[in-house]
Formats: structure tokens, C-alpha cells, sequence
């Protein structure tokens, strides 16, 4: 009794941090100075566009019930210890408006762990907005820089890139 109860409030707990970190990608309409407090917070400026990045453990994700929407997005959460969901937003600079026409990839590269990786983010629909969206692996214990890459048709491709420290054991 006392198991169930503790991975009932365990899948409790996961649903709500992804629902929040995909709800606070989706949900922002237009960009702000989110990151005024800390400068290196989770959006960036690069050409016309803002760009916003979560990364959340994709064990969060494979804590969604069968029937959940999330579930098998992107062909469902790999397994590993170390995989993790990266979630982007991007938006034009002056109009504010949702960018929803693009093809966006993330490069990670690591301090100390292994090669340069490239990994397509695919187009989610949530509530309405897209956002993109695609899983990764991050050893611990290391230091990354995540290079989103936001190409529109007709446009020059634009690079935001994120300083990511993951030390998860």
C-alpha cells in the first residue's frame, strides 16, 4: 500500500514539473525580460527572433500515464539515466508572434563528455501553440553549450546559444 501511494505521488510530482516547464514555454505570448534577474536565463535574442529553452528530465515524461498526449511524442522517451526532453519557443523579436513555420535543431557539446551531437526538434502542438521539441543525452557532472538553430523558409538560418551546467549524480 504504502509502494503505491508513493508512485502515485512520485507520477504526481513528475506530470506537474513537465506540465509546468512546457506551460511556461507555451504559455508566454510575448517575449519578455525573463532573464533580467540572472543574465544567463532560459531565452536568448539572436537575429529577429527570442528563443527560449527548458530541459527536463525525460523521466518526467515517461512518468505520464499510458493515455497521456505526451507519451509518445517524438516516438516516446528512450530509455537511459541520463536522457533528457529539450523544449524551445521562439517567437519574432518586434511582433511578439509564435515563430510555428521552422526547422529547429539543437547542437550540444559537453566540457567532458562525448562527441559534438545534433538532433532534430520536431513541431509540438500544445493548447493550441507549437513549440519544439526533441530528447538528448547529458552525462552528469559536466558543463554544455546548447546551440539552438531556428531556420525559416526563405530566411537566413539564427543561432541561440545556452550555457547549461548539469550535475546530476
Amino acid at each position: 500500500m504504502v509502494a503505491t501511494q508513493k508512485a502515485t505521488t512520485d507520477t504526481a510530482l513528475r506530470r506537474r514539473v513537465l506540465f509546468g516547464a512546457v506551460i511556461s514555454l507555451a504559455s508566454t505570448s510575448v517575449p519578455h525580460e525573463a532573464g533580467a534577474v540572472h543574465p544567463e536565463g532560459t531565452f536568448r535574442r539572436a537575429g529577429n527572433l527570442v528563443v527560449y529553452l527548458g530541459v527536463v528530465p525525460a523521466a518526467v515524461v515517461r512518468g505520464h500515464p499510458p493515455e497521456h498526449a505526451g507519451k509518445g511524442m517524438h516516438g516516446g522517451a528512450p530509455e537511459g539515466r541520463y536522457v533528457h526532453h529539450l523544449l524551445v519557443a521562439v517567437f519574432e523579436e518586434t511582433t511578439g508572434a509564435r515563430v510555428t513555420d521552422a526547422a529547429v535543431a539543437a547542437t550540444i557539446r559537453g566540457r567532458r563528455h562525448s562527441p559534438e551531437t545534433r538532433i532534430a526538434l520536431e513541431p509540438m502542438a500544445l493548447d493550441g501553440t507549437t513549440i519544439y521539441g526533441g530528447f538528448a543525452t547529458l552525462p552528469p557532472r559536466d558543463y554544455y553549450r546548447l546551440t539552438v538553430e531556428v531556420r525559416r523558409p526563405g530566411a537566413t538560418a539564427v543561432r541561440a546559444t545556452f550555457p547549461h551546467r548539469h550535475f546530476q549524480p
